[in-house]
């Protein structure tokens, strides 16, 4: 485990675990796959859909609503980084009103641990997405955007495992286990 000594003086950050921080980075990463093929269908690629089922990506407000899809959920992936770098503990200065100040643990640990269970019930299905009919799809497009979204079931564990990090390292009485 890579941490400062055991009695750290306050103010001395504890640095995460390098397994927490791989995790974290991994979770841009999973969510990477599913964007790019909605941006794909975004600049008018049928990314596996028949000409019938392509029809309704076509709209104005579905390629605004897919694009602002792909970036929200990468920018909310990426908010688990900042649970093993120093942001998480301490805001930026440039953050206008609260820059500067300390992160309150349960103030990150709360939103991400109900994310994480969000996250796992939201893609739980996933792996079974070869057995639901899609009917709008060639094959070759259906296993494609099988395999694409096979990465997002571990999403929700991932933000799960790098919360528990984060509380382990921050939360009530780690103080203490300095």
């Amino acid at each position: 485990m890579r941490t400062q000594e055991k009695d750290a003086p306050a103010g001395i950050r504890t640095l995460p675990p390098r397994w927490a921080v791989w995790a974290a980075h991994l979770t841009t990463l999973v969510v990477l796959p599913s964007g790019l093929w909605r941006i794909a269908l975004v600049l008018g690629c049928p990314a596996g859909y028949t000409h019938e089922g392509f029809t309704q990506f076509q709209s104005l407000g579905t390629k605004v609503w897919m694009l602002t899809l792909s970036i929200v959920c990468e920018l909310l992936a990426f908010l688990t980084v900042g649970l093993v770098k120093p942001w998480g503990e301490i805001v930026p200065r440039w953050i206008p009103v609260i820059g500067g100040r300390a992160v309150r643990p349960m103030a990150a640990v709360v939103p991400a641990a109900l994310g994480a269970m969000a996250l796992t019930a939201m893609w739980a299905n996933i792996p079974w997405w070869w057995t639901y009919p899609h009917d709008d799809m060639t094959d070759i497009g259906n296993l494609i955007v099988g395999i694409l979204y096979q990465p997002l079931v571990l999403w929700g564990p991932l933000l799960a495992a790098v919360t528990v990090s984060y509380h382990r390292r921050r939360g009530a009485g780690a103080s203490r286990r300095r």
